[in-house]
């Protein structure tokens, strides 16, 4: 036997045991954990059994982590964010484990198949869209690169709402992610922290150690999840809390009759972790919002110093030990929070606190939107937070005192710069907070931070040169190629070697073979696969039948006028009206993909979603477009629905109003997994096209320049559409109920408001995005070269790695050296 074959058989026999070792663990956790007869035992019970076996081989290596670190005393990152956008963990962990066929085998001799229950599991939608998954895809990029870290943030009972489509429209459900509970995580009530609301403070200096008596009192308790990195070489911790009531009930009232009120407390108490992200059109909205946001952040800072204290004693050393990273401005209260903590209980001078919190606290902008950046009335945090408004009013006062006595203070407009907005009713800034109390802020494309610079934080820059950094975002490829592209990844390993599943940025290997006709064959029949796999999914969902031939043509993101769905809708019906007029001629056949949520008071944007759904209906019953256009709203887009049409797509949407997309996360799994971009000079579609190259993404529109330009210069519409082919057909089309015959005006408003203001330059880009539609549907046509195009964005993406994101933020931001045998 030569050494392959021994090699070879070592697996087998490796595998053989591992199976059978995972095997008696399913049936263990089935009888003991969950107290079942495997004979009874339903589908999601054996889901939680293999969840349950499949944890036990992380905690081993979670506790091994977590000892090493205690053990070095290596600094810690500490991340905070509202948002985790976890999705389905059971195959992420397998693949990260190498468990996956191991797994498979144990539960097909237990005659249960692993792909029927893997979709069972529910999607932890404990976020709104690229914000959260981007904390998701760190915490496992980090547990993969060797960084010491916790996340922070909410165990929301209910994560974003449930999204049905309802005769064309959108209607909200409540999310029910632990309807069956969470064999994930472990709760750990002795780390549960006190956090105060409302009541008074007694001090003779604001900024002196004061003390604080708050009127209302709730608990936040502890329950950790490990996030397994790559290889299983490291975990990470995911620590969310969940707020509880001193008291759950009050005995004398109850006694006394009044049974509801009894548990009014505990009814308010638990509304903090109730729901991810309350309306807060209302003031009781607006109030919850902010309790949320405090609660956290509190109980997070309260941790991480416990944590520092105990193992190392002095205070001031914070800074050494301790990175703490606010996701944008939701947990921009963590500033006077930890000031509060070092003066109120530390008994710490100002200036010491202050050099400490500074140290400590770094900050990521994911926006430059005003009405994105938190802004909260003084009156409402005085009420709720009346200490941190006092410690909030020294910041500011102290930092404007500063700035005034600078070189640079006589040319400064100090309300510019101030913490408190005293011009639109007088309103805490929350992103100035947190730029202030940072010693970096970093915007996640090199585009957006740049603007950041020259737009938003321009003031602020102006007085505090060299605080604001980039780190572009990045997706982790382990979840987003390696476990959601089976068949393009075998076909990457065998290409580029096996060991690009370690190292994506070995992708550019390929590049030599992208013109090969077998490479190309292989790709295209990996893709196809999938493809076929969306269209079954569409099947069941929608009814819809769909052609897997065809050019999947897709936009998977928030509902957002900035992003612009309602350009991509207007083009749709564009192309739809030419295949009517022109029925001979060869129209690339294409199949419109749309998925996302709209926020549940944002009523322009659930307009764009019932014009999508009401085009699908037309378009989709027109036999005289012979199949050649389709249109599709999947509903309810999560996690596990991006997965099924990120490895499906042949084309990438992303077309937002150039200098509004930060960045996306959405633009790099797509490209990564083959599809091609046409979109925008916005965002990280910048990088994108430099990464590529100019011939391989399709960029089209007005820049960030020009849109501003044309922002500040009137704008005849009447003459635009005169001279754009098909524009005001089509928009009268839309305004006449041409696809709302049931209700002839239901988008006149939509249609007016386009023509009167058209802030997103929907109008003003028609006309070259529906050129570069075109030169797409040329290219289409051209397979070799479509393929060329899609395998070198590929081989060109192995950059937007999570990975490369960390390492950026450790040696830039954080000063955390990576383990030698992590960095990739």
């Amino acid at each position: 036997m030569n050494d392959v074959q021994t090699q070879a058989a070592a697996a087998r026999d490796g595998l053989a045991e591992t199976t059978e070792f995972l095997k008696n663990e399913i049936i263990r956790k089935l009888t003991y954990s969950l107290g079942k007869n495997p004979a009874v035992a339903q589908s999601h019970d054996w889901l939680t059994a293999g969840i349950l076996a499949a944890r036990d081989h992380i905690v081993d290596i979670w506790h091994r982590t977590t000892r090493e670190s205690y053990e070095t005393g290596r600094k810690r990152v500490y991340y905070l964010s509202l948002e985790f956008l976890i999705g389905r963990s059971l195959a992420d962990a397998l693949n990260n484990l190498s468990l996956g066929e191991a797994m498979r085998r144990a539960l097909g001799e237990l005659g249960v198949d692993l792909d029927a229950i893997e979709v069972i599991e529910p999607d932890a939608a404990l976020g709104n869209g690229g914000l959260g998954r981007l904390a998701a895809c760190y915490m496992e990029s980090m547990a993969s690169t060797g960084v010491p870290a916790l996340g922070y943030g909410i165990r929301y009972d209910h994560g974003l709402f449930a999204q049905r489509i309802v005769n064309g429209q959108q209607q909200e459900y409540p999310e029910d992610w632990l309807s069956f509970r969470n064999p994930w995580e472990f709760e750990r009530r002795e780390s549960a922290y006190q956090i105060g609301f409302g009541g008074a403070v007694q001090s003779a200096h604001n900024d002196a150690g004061s003390v604080w008596t708050p009127s209302e009192i709730v608990y936040a308790v502890a329950y950790d999840t490990p996030i397994i990195g790559w290889r299983g070489r490291d975990a990470t911790t995911l620590r969310l809390w969940r707020s509880r009531a001193v008291h759950p009930m009050e005995l004398d009232v109850f006694n006394r009759g009044d049974h509801l009120g009894a548990l009014a407390a505990r009814n308010r108490a638990s509304a903090i972790s109730n729901v991810l992200y309350p309306n807060d059109s209302t003031p009781a909205g607006q109030e919850l919002r902010l309790r949320q946001e405090y609660f956290f952040t509190s109980a997070s800072l309260q941790d991480l110093v416990r944590r520092h204290v105990r193992q190392f004693g002095a205070i001031d050393t914070l800074p050494d030990k301790v990175a703490i990273q606010l996701n944008d401005t939701h947990p921009a209260l963590a500033v006077a929070e930890m000031m509060r903590l070092l003066v109120d209980e530390h008994k710490l001078e100002w200036e010491k606190a202050w050099e400490i919190t500074q140290g400590c606290i770094s900050y990521t902008n994911h926006t430059l939107l005003p009405e994105a950046l938190e802004t909260w009335p003084v009156a409402l945090m005085e009420r709720i937070l009346p200490r941190h408004m006092q410690i909030i009013f020294v910041i500011n006062a102290r930092f404007l005192d500063g700035v005034r006595k600078s070189p640079e203070g006589a040319s400064t407009d100090l309300s510019r710069i101030s913490i408190i907005d005293e011009q639109h009713g007088r309103r805490v800034r929350m992103a100035h907070l947190a730029f202030i109390g940072s010693h970096k802020v970093n915007g996640v494309s090199a585009l957006h931070s740049a603007l950041m610079k020259q737009t938003v934080f321009a003031p602020l820059n102006a007085v505090c040169p060299g605080r604001i950094t980039n780190v572009t975002n990045g997706i982790t490829p382990r979840r987003w190629l390696l476990n959601a592209n089976a068949g393009l990844t075998q076909l990457l390993s065998d290409v580029c070697g096996a060991d690009v599943v370690d190292d994506v940025s070995k992708l550019d290997r390929l590049m030599p073979h992208i013109a090969d006709a077998d490479i190309q064959s292989r790709a295209q029949a990996a893709r196809l696969a999938n493809k076929a796999k969306l269209a079954r999914f569409v099947k069941q969902e929608l009814g819809i039948l769909i052609d897997p031939q065809a050019m999947f043509d897709v936009q998977i993101k928030r509902i957002h006028e900035y992003k612009r769905q309602l350009l991509n809708i207007l083009e749709t019906i564009a192309l739809y009206d030419s295949i009517r007029a022109e029925p001979y001629r060869d129209w690339a056949p294409r199949v419109k993909i749309f998925s996302g949520k709209a926020a549940s008071s944002y009523v322009a944007a659930k307009q764009i979603i019932n014009l999508i759904n009401d085009v699908a209906t037309i378009v989709n019953n027109d036999r005289a477009t012979r199949d050649r256009l389709k249109v599709v709203f999947l509903p309810n887009y999560n996690v596990s629905v991006a997965e099924m049409i990120v490895p499906a797509a042949d084309l990438s949407e992303q077309i937002s109003t150039a200098g509004m997309e930060a960045s996306g996360t959405g633009n790099m799994k797509l490209a990564l997994n083959g599809a091609l971009t046409i979109g925008t000079l916005d965002g990280a579609n910048i990088e994108i096209q430099e990464h590529v190259g100019a011939d391989n993404i399709f960029i089209f529109g007005m820049t960030a320049s020009e849109v501003e330009h044309a922002r500040q210069a009137p704008r005849d519409i009447n003459d635009l559409q005169e001279k754009v082919a098909h524009l005001a057909g089509v928009l009268d089309a839309v305004a006449g109920g041409a696809f709302s015959p049931s209700d002839r005006d239901r988008y006149a408003g939509l249609v007016q408001s386009l023509r009167q203001n058209d802030w997103f330059m929907v109008l003003n880009d028609f006309d070259a995005y529906r050129t570069t539609q075109r030169r797409i549907d040329t290219l289409w046509s051209d397979r070799k070269e479509w393929w060329r195009m899609s395998l070198a964005n590929t081989a060109n993406c192995g950059w937007f790695s999570a990975d490369r994101a960390i390492a950026t933020y450790a040696k830039d931001i954080w000063g955390i050296p990576l383990n030698a045998d992590a960095q990739q």
